[in-house]
C-alpha cells in the first residue's frame, strides 16, 4: 500500500471487495502519521483509535453486503477550520485551542463521512487561514515534504503535506485568496477550488472569510478530486449561497479528458512580476500541452492592475467583522501579529469602501468574460514566485516579496472555477504550479484539463519525494 502511488479510486475498490480491510488501509495512515507527523507537523490533532473504530464499522458493511459508497476505507485529514465529530475546532488560534470538541460535523465532513471516507484528525492552517504559509501560535510551522526547510503554502497547508507525504490520500481545504490552490502548486498536487456555493457552508451568519471563500476536498490527482468532489457537492437550503445540483459527472469528465482545442496562455496576467524559474517551468508545460495539438493563444494581460487592493477590502472586513470585538481587550495579545494589522485594516474601511471592492468583483469578472471569448481556459502560474521559507516571505528571482502568491485571490473575487497542476520542481526541489482557470460553472473542463496537463507533463510524485523522506 502506497498513499503516494495508489488512486483513491483503486483503494476504495479493494475495500469494497473486501481484497483489503478498512482497518488495514487506516493502519498504514496511522504508521505514516507517527513516523513523518514529527518531521511535518502537518496534522495538529489525531486520534488512531477513533480511526480505527470507524474502520472496523466499514468493514462490517461489506461483510454484511451494504453499500459503503464511493470512498469506503479513505482516511482523510480535515482542515482545522471547519468542525469534525470529536475534534476541537482550533482555527490555528490559540484563543480557541482548548475548546470542546465539534459534537457535529461540517456538511463538507458529513458527506464524505457519509461516502465511506473515515477522519483520521485536524490538519493544521494559519490563524483563521489569514495567510499563505502555515504557522500559527498554538501548533507551530508545518514544513514541505519536499524540503522541510519551505513552508507547504496556505491557507490549507497541513492537508497538502499530508497528501504531498502520503499520510493520507484525501484532506480537506478551504479557498479565500488561493488556499486550497497555492499548497496544491507547492506540494506537487493537483488541486481545485470549485466555483464558490459548490460545496455548502451552513451557518447562521455568513463564513468568516465572506463571500470569497469555497470548501472542497484535496488529493494528489485530478481524478482523486473529481472521485470527492462528486459527493460533497450539491445544494444545501442552510446556505442560501449554494448552487444547484450539477448534472454531469466530474469523474466522468476527468476518465473521458480530451486535449482541449484551445487555451489562453497569460504569464503574468498583466499585471505582475513571476518568478524565471517559475515562468520557465510553466512554459515548458504549455508548450507540452501545444506539442498534444492544443492551440495556444497568448494574451498579456487579462486584468489591467492587481486586483489585491480591493481583495484586502473585502478580506479585512470580513477580518473585523470576525474578530473585531477582540481589539484592545486581553485576548488581542494572543492574536498572532501577521492577522492583528489585517482587523485593523477592516476596521477603518467604510461602507461604501466594501460596496466599491464588491463593483471591482463584477469588473474582474468582466476582464474575464472577455478573455474567455478567445478561449474557454485560461494558464497562467499559480503562484509568482517560489515557496517561502519557514517564518519568510516567498520569492520572486531571489527577492522576498509579500506579493508571491499574485495570481489567484483575483479568482475567489469573481468566483470562477480554478486548479493547479505540478510542472515540476525549482533548484531548490520545490514544486512549481500552472494555474487552470475556467468559466463560471466549467469545472469539468477544469477537471478534464487538468488530467490532460498531468498526463503531457509527466511529473513523477514519487520519486524524490520518497528519497528525501
Amino acid at each position: 500500500m502506497d498513499f503516494l502511488q495508489d488512486s483513491v479510486a483503486a483503494i476504495a475498490a479493494r475495500v469494497k471487495t473486501g481484497e483489503q480491510s478498512a482497518r488495514e488501509v487506516v493502519t498504514h495512515a496511522i504508521d505514516r502519521i507517527e513516523a513523518l507527523n514529527p518531521i511535518l507537523n502537518a496534522f495538529v490533532a489525531w486520534d488512531g483509535e477513533r480511526a480505527l473504530a470507524e474502520a472496523e464499522a466499514v468493514d462490517q458493511r461489506v461483510v454484511a453486503g451494504e453499500p459503503v459508497g464511493p470512498l469506503a476505507g479513505i482516511p482523510i485529514g480535515v482542515k482545522d477550520l471547519e468542525p469534525a465529530i470529536g475534534y476541537t475546532t482550533s482555527y490555528g488560534s490559540a484563543l480557541h485551542a482548548e475548546d470542546s470538541p465539534a459534537t457535529e460535523d461540517s456538511i463538507h465532513v458529513a458527506r464524505l463521512r457519509s461516502a465511506g471516507a473515515i477522519v483520521m484528525g485536524k490538519t493544521n492552517t494559519p490563524e483563521y487561514g489569514h495567510k499563505g504559509a502555515t504557522d500559527n501560535l498554538p501548533f507551530g510551522e508545518t514544513a514541505n515534504p519536499w524540503s522541510i526547510e519551505h513552508s507547504p503554502g496556505g491557507s490549507s497547508g497541513g492537508t497538502g503535506a499530508a497528501l504531498a507525504s502520503g499520510m493520507v490520500p484525501l484532506g480537506t481545504g478551504s479557498d479565500g485568496g488561493g488556499s486550497i490552490r497555492i499548497p496544491a502548486a507547492l506540494c506537487g498536487l493537483s488541486g481545485l477550488k470549485t466555483e464558490t456555493g459548490r460545496v455548502p457552508i451552513i451557518g447562521k451568519a455568513m463564513p468568516g472569510s465572506g463571500l470569497l471563500s469555497t470548501n472542497g476536498p484535496m488529493g494528489r490527482t485530478a481524478m482523486d478530486s473529481a472521485i470527492a468532489l462528486d459527493v460533497v457537492v450539491g445544494p444545501d437550503g442552510r446556505d442560501p449561497l449554494s448552487l444547484p445540483t450539477k448534472t454531469e459527472s466530474w469523474v466522468d469528465a476527468v476518465a473521458n479528458a480530451e486535449v482541449p482545442d484551445r487555451v489562453i496562455w497569460s504569464p503574468t496576467m498583466g499585471y505582475a512580476e513571476v518568478d524565471a524559474e517559475v515562468l520557465a517551468s510553466c512554459v515548458a508545460a504549455v508548450e507540452a500541452l501545444a506539442a498534444a495539438g492544443t492551440e495556444i493563444v497568448e494574451v498579456d494581460s487579462i486584468f489591467d492592475e492587481d486586483p489585491v487592493g480591493q481583495w484586502i477590502v473585502l478580506w479585512t472586513v470580513a477580518r473585523f467583522k470576525a474578530q473585531g470585538h477582540l481589539i484592545d481587550t486581553p485576548d488581542w495579545d494572543r492574536l498572532s501579529d501577521s492577522i492583528q494589522p489585517q482587523i485593523k485594516f477592516g476596521a477603518g474601511m467604510s461602507g461604501v469602501d466594501f460596496a466599491r471592492a464588491q463593483d471591482h468583483c463584477f469588473k474582474l469578472n468582466w476582464d474575464l468574460e472577455t478573455a474567455f471569448e478567445s478561449a474557454p481556459l485560461i494558464l497562467c502560474p499559480t503562484t509568482a514566485g517560489q515557496p517561502p521559507r519557514l517564518g519568510q516571505d516567498g520569492t520572486i528571482n531571489g527577492t522576498p516579496d509579500v506579493g508571491w502568491v499574485r495570481y489567484t485571490y483575483g479568482i475567489n473575487m469573481t468566483r470562477n472555477p480554478a486548479g493547479s497542476v505540478c510542472t515540476g520542481l525549482t533548484s531548490e526541489g520545490t514544486p512549481i504550479g500552472l494555474q487552470v482557470i475556467g468559466r463560471h460553472f466549467a469545472e469539468a473542463e477544469v477537471l478534464a484539463a487538468m488530467s490532460t496537463l498531468e498526463n503531457v507533463i509527466g511529473f513523477d510524485r514519487r520519486s524524490d519525494l520518497s528519497a528525501q523522506l
